[in-house]
């Protein structure tokens, strides 16, 4: 597993290995400096044991940096071209803009700022996200809401992206 450009993109199902996937190719960079950008909010007993789990099987040498909204702000932090930034994951980083009624003007900002973040980053960056537009159409509003933001932020992240794997049943196939 070798990162072949300077922005990846992993992309998957749920528990179709992608974050497992991401660390294993991140872990593989002959990168000293590892930053890990959760966005993930700690709501319930059962997030705080999968927080513990990622954090365990990352180990030592990762710094974690909590980011459930600011994402692109860290991004846009000097890191040098010698330092990997593991995001995990956009799709709760829109969870967490809906779940705090964040616009569609406040959420397109977003993506915008994000985007330009991803361009100008010096660092090495891993990006996860579930594909979200391969099911059936949600039957309530917030959710088709958040499965438009979600596909639309893919849309963007992978066309800025050098290479894409989209992860299934655990096997990656590269499409970009």
């Amino acid at each position: 597993m070798i990162l072949h450009g300077k922005k990846t993109l992993v992309i998957g199902g749920c528990r179709s290995g992608k974050s497992s996937y991401a660390l294993d190719i991140a872990q593989s960079c002959d990168i000293n400096k590892k930053k890990f950008l959760a966005t993930s909010l700690i709501l319930d007993q059962e997030m705080q044991d999968r927080v513990a789990k990622h954090r365990q099987e990352r180990g030592g040498d990762w710094e974690t940096i909590e980011t459930p909204l600011d994402l692109p702000q860290e991004l846009f932090r000097d890191f040098d071209a010698d330092t990997l930034l593991l995001v995990d994951c956009l799709t709760m980083w829109v969870n967490n803009m809906l779940l705090k009624e964040w616009s569609e003007d406040e959420i397109t900002e977003a993506f915008l700022s994000l985007g330009n973040a991803l361009q100008s980053v010096k660092a090495r960056v891993v990006l996860i996200s579930n594909e979200v537009g391969t099911g059936i159409v949600p039957g309530d509003k917030l959710s088709r809401l958040f499965r438009d933001y979600v596909g639309r932020l893919n849309q963007e992240t992978a066309a800025l992206a050098d290479e894409v794997i989209w992860m299934v049943a655990g096997l990656p196939v590269n499409i970009k």
